[in-house]
């Protein structure tokens, strides 16, 4: 009978283990990150968190200081404008800015700084943003792409943020899994 135990606490232990490793793997995804003339410059990693997606950037070949930094609408990067990837992603219909008392839209990201070799890294949360499914998924049907721009955002003027033009771009596609 004490046999008979210790082989029931035994599998349980590993159910309960092996169910806390399985719960434990957040949904990722992935961009690699092109330049106007369509070479790869970088790559950013999205990972499901509780309190949105995080976004951790590294890229090179960018002037060095503030560019303004979002998550674009649809999942297109056609160089060497990348108009293709459309506005701002904004499924709740929110106003442009972090600063922007009335709400922002789910791809405002804060501005990210290039040091003096064009190099730049990064990590932040979209807050609205979400790898499950829903209103707010950036891996909804058309997809959607990380776009950097020339200038700094103002985080507060409609639609853009007076950011300037889009010169890197790359579309967030799911990650394949572990």
């Amino acid at each position: 009978m004490a046999k008979c135990k210790t082989v029931i606490v035994f599998c349980v232990c590993i159910l309960v283990t092996g169910t806390a490793f399985a719960g434990s793997k957040a949904m990722k995804a992935r961009a690699d990150i092109l330049d106007s003339t369509g070479k790869s410059i970088g790559t950013a990693t999205l990972t499901q968190q509780k309190g949105g997606v995080e976004v951790k950037l590294k890229v090179s070949g960018l002037t060095p200081g503030k560019h303004g930094f979002h998550i674009h609408e649809t999942g297109s990067c056609t160089p060497p404008d990348f108009k293709s990837a459309g506005p701002h992603f904004n499924p709740f219909q929110k106003h442009h800015g972090l600063e922007n008392p009335q709400g922002k839209h789910a791809g405002d990201l804060p501005n990210l700084e290039a040091k003096q070799d064009g190099t730049a890294e990064a990590t932040f949360v979209a807050v609205d943003a979400t790898l499950k499914k829903g209103p707010g998924s950036l891996l909804k049907k058309g997809g959607t792409a990380i776009v950097i721009h020339a200038d700094p955002d103002d985080n507060k003027s409609d639609p853009a943020g007076n950011a300037g033009a889009r010169v890197a771009c790359g579309v967030i596609v799911k990650a394949k899994a572990d």
